[in-house]
């Protein structure tokens, strides 16, 4: 039955039918049926199962193993050997993983900055690791290699970002070298009066930074957001908005327009007040 057209072999003695849908978590699911039970899904993948990323179904299940282990080589798996305590692990949905503070540290240490910051970002926001529980790690780990990244990216860390292209621009914008943007700041009339949040800001310029996911271009989102951009232009805002390409695949002309837009927002503020 198993050789047959309707079962899909994964990994060694586990195999999925063939309407399964196979999407990232599935893979780590069918590669922890395969492996010892010393190992654990790390880094990329582990950050799925905690809900604070996304991987396309393709890319490899990513373990962490104990040093003295050796894994057979597979395609579909990516194995980091390293020191792995007890407390490093834990199980959650039934799957054995890293936990929230392990699974950032690795990230931070050994990934892209801006994957591990929206890691972070989310795992701060949805309270799954609080900070004393980083800094408990790198105190006690400062001398792993790549230590020093993560504590610079944990300075860089605001749990009221609400989602990972946020905390990428954010970082777009900290790289550029502006100062600390406002995050999910609030914005009000003179009169108190509430015109909406927006993603980040500089207040005392009026000056406001938007990523604009898939779900602004539905009808009510759209209305929505045309309503509230009028108000703050009204009120002398100037916003800025951004999507998907203009962090991913054009950081580098997102950070001219934004620095440019602080320079001219610097200019104006100083003309009104004199």
């Amino acid at each position: 039955m198993l050789a047959g057209p309707n079962w899909r072999r994964l990994f060694p003695d586990v195999y999925a039918h063939r309407d399964t849908n196979l999407d990232h978590a599935a893979w780590c699911r069918a590669a922890m049926l395969a492996l010892p039970d010393n190992i654990a899904i790390g880094g990329p993948s582990a950050a799925v199962l905690w809900g604070v990323t996304t991987i396309p179904p393709h890319m490899p299940v990513t373990l962490v193993a104990p040093r003295q282990t050796r894994l057979r080589r597979a395609r579909r798996l990516s194995v980091h050997y390293t020191n792995l305590a007890e407390t490093d692990v834990t199980v959650h949905n039934g799957i054995r993983l890293t936990t929230p503070a392990r699974t950032v540290f690795d990230l931070g240490r050994r990934h892209g900055r801006a994957d591990a910051l929206a890691a972070l970002d989310a795992m701060l926001h949805r309270h799954l690791l609080i900070e004393p529980e980083l800094h408990t790690m790198l105190a006690d780990r400062r001398t792993w290699p790549g230590a020093g990244r993560l504590a610079e990216l944990v300075t860089l860390a605001d749990p009221r970002a609400e989602s990972p292209m946020e905390s990428r621009l954010r970082l777009v914008i900290i790289d550029a070298g502006l100062p600390p943007a406002a995050v999910q700041h609030q914005v009000h009339t003179a009169d108190g009066e509430f015109l909406g949040r927006v993603d980040l800001a500089w207040p005392e310029l009026r000056l406001a930074i938007e990523y604009d996911g898939d779900h602004h271009r539905e009808r009510g989102q759209f209305r929505r957001d045309v309503g509230r951009l009028n108000a703050l232009r009204m009120a002398g805002w100037t916003v800025l908005r951004f999507t998907a390409d203009d962090v991913m695949r054009w950081p580098d002309e997102t950070a001219r327009t934004i620095v440019a837009a602080f320079a001219q927002a610097q200019s104006f503020n100083g003309r009104r007040h004199r």
